[in-house]
């Protein structure tokens, strides 16, 4: 089983990136680096220009794997999701209670992250922190509806529709289980921002964590539904 995790390539959609990062030492330098330099400047202030002089690299070899800083976003939102999606899988692959499959799902998706060390040149801690910060502006945008006709975004909805199912399964008389899945998904990360930007707006904080709330209005969502 060691050996299954230890051999895992995080598989992430194609045509965000020219040339796939995980085929070179220079690719994956760029991924890694990006990570550090984007949680540590923000996605406004990050250019290829200050992440060539961090890799001791030009500008030009990172636009040999990624055409814009924008379409990198998307491969590092791409990488988590499917990372997400391994561990709610691996995680939950044994549990046979739809309800403890569902509850065991909110935990994974809203737990504090650690390192995975199968994956020694992500910083998945900080790869966490851009997600709840900055991955909203890798889709909100006017070419949303065109990325999202090439599949970019096929990893996270495929995560979506995880959750819908497990939702399902608890209660297959839930009218809304689809927009209950992708709510949330993005409510988890919403509820990270505001308990870190907003505390005064929410009830998130280090007692009463976003995974105490989306179990509370997931189990009460389907059980005043029957």
């Amino acid at each position: 089983m060691n050996y299954l995790i230890q051999s895992l390539k995080i598989v992430t959609q194609e045509g965000v990136f020219k040339k796939d990062p995980e085929s070179s030492d220079l690719g994956r330098k760029i991924v890694g680096e990006s990570i550090l330099l984007i949680d540590e400047l923000g996605f406004e202030s990050f250019t290829f220009k200050k992440l060539g002089v961090r890799i001791g690299s030009n500008e030009s070899s990172i636009y040999r794997y990624f055409e814009s800083k924008h379409m990198l976003l998307l491969y590092l939102a791409s990488w988590y999701w499917g990372w997400t999606e391994y561990k709610l899988v691996f995680f939950s692959a044994n549990i046979a209670d739809p309800k403890e499959k569902l509850e065991k799902a909110i935990e994974i998706l809203s737990e504090n992250i650690l390192e995975d060390k199968n994956f020694s040149h992500i910083n998945e801690v900080a790869l966490h922190r851009i997600i709840i910060n900055e991955y909203s502006k890798s889709y909100l945008t006017k070419d949303v509806d065109n990325e999202n006709s090439q599949g970019y975004f096929s990893v996270y909805k495929r995560l979506v529709l995880r959750l819908r199912e497990m939702i399902h399964a608890v209660n297959p008389q839930y009218t809304f289980s689809l927009s209950l899945a992708s709510t949330v998904l993005e409510g988890i990360f919403h509820q990270q921002f505001l308990r870190d930007h907003f505390p005064t707006i929410t009830n998130c904080n280090d007692e009463l964590t976003s995974h105490d709330f989306f179990t509370d209005l997931v189990f009460n969502c389907l059980t005043i539904s029957k």
